[in-house]
Order: structure tokens, then sequence, then C-alpha cells
């Protein structure tokens, strides 16, 4: 099964729930050489349904001390294209990630934060 690590809503019961149709089970991880960092929500309408300005986001690092904690999930691929939908309207891509744990894993990003690493 594939690894999806959330630092964000997917954490929330609610929102496993609405993507996923189940509760998954989780494992605290961390990302390895991200850091955490929030992206406004340029939408107004959506900020104001959401009741917040910022999303959680991670950033990627070349500090290999850098971490950003958050949970690891076991998902089906049918539950990461679910993931995929509930991500897209925010301009998140799934790109892969090493954790501490020393396994990789899916992980959403805010598409124009990505920067090459160099």
């Amino acid at each position: 099964m594939p690894l999806l690590f959330s630092y964000g809503a997917l954490q929330r019961e609610h929102i496993q729930l609405s993507t996923c149709g189940r509760l998954l089970d989780g494992q605290n991880d961390e990302l390895v050489r991200y850091a955490p960092a929030l992206t406004k929500i340029e939408d107004a309408v959506m900020a104001a349904r959401l009741g917040r300005t910022h999303h959680a986001n991670v950033m990627p690092t070349r500090n290999a001390k850098s971490r950003a904690a958050g949970t690891v999930f076991e998902v089906t691929d049918a539950e990461l294209a679910g993931c995929d939908t509930y991500e897209a309207p925010f301009h998140y891509v799934r790109v892969t990630a090493m954790l501490a744990s020393g396994r990789e894993t899916w992980v959403y990003v805010h598409a124009p934060s990505i920067q090459p690493r160099r």
C-alpha cells in the first residue's frame, strides 16, 4: 500500500471520512529536508468558508537537519486518488519525500512553493 504523509488536514477525522471513506490508522513521523510553512489562501470566498487565511504547507530545504512533523498513513490507490481530488482546488501536488523512519512517502506540497533542490 502507498504511504501518504500529512502535516495538516488529513490528520482530522472528518477529512479522512469525507476523502477516504474511513478513519485512517497513522503513525507519527517526520519529513526529512522539509520545513513547516504557511500558504496564503488567495480566494477570499474560500478563506471565509474555511475560516482561516492560510493553509499549512511544507517547503523543501537543503538543510539535512530540517524536519516537518506529521502523520504517515497507509492508503489504497483509490484513497490516494481521492486525496488528489481533495487537494487539487488548493493547488497542491503530490510529490515523493523521505521520512525520518527511512521510508519513502507521498506528500502534498503547494505547487507554487516547489523549488528545485540543488
